[in-house]
């Protein structure tokens, strides 16, 4: 799965978040008995609650998006790392190879 593939299904768990919790306070509010003005203050409470959950939920993705990148660099680096040994290695038996083979034919 890329990073855009699990950035998208944040950003749609977020925003879906916040739409089930805006029509569930806007339900709330149109079925509850009060004055226009009480209603209004509700839904503006209700909306800056929700914005704040939002922005919340909104920075842990965040988080956890970034903790995900350090994780793969760190990864790759260390693969990095290990590839550069096993180079290193074999660059090392080709060339005892190589002087085995010149010495077994000065021998000759």
């Amino acid at each position: 799965m890329s990073a855009d593939d699990r950035s998208g299904g944040t950003s749609g768990f977020v925003l879906s978040f916040l739409a089930g919790a805006l029509s569930g306070a806007a339900l709330a509010v149109l079925f509850a008995p009060r004055s226009g003005r009480e209603t209004r203050e509700l839904l503006g409470e209700k909306l800056r609650e929700t914005t704040e959950r939002g922005r919340r939920a909104g920075e842990k993705a965040l988080e956890r998006g970034r903790e995900t990148a350090e994780d793969a660099a760190s990864y790759l680096e260390r693969q990095r790392e290990a590839l550069e040994k096993r180079r290193d290695r074999l660059a090392s038996a080709v060339e005892a190879g190589r002087q085995a083979y010149r010495d077994e034919k000065e021998k000759m």
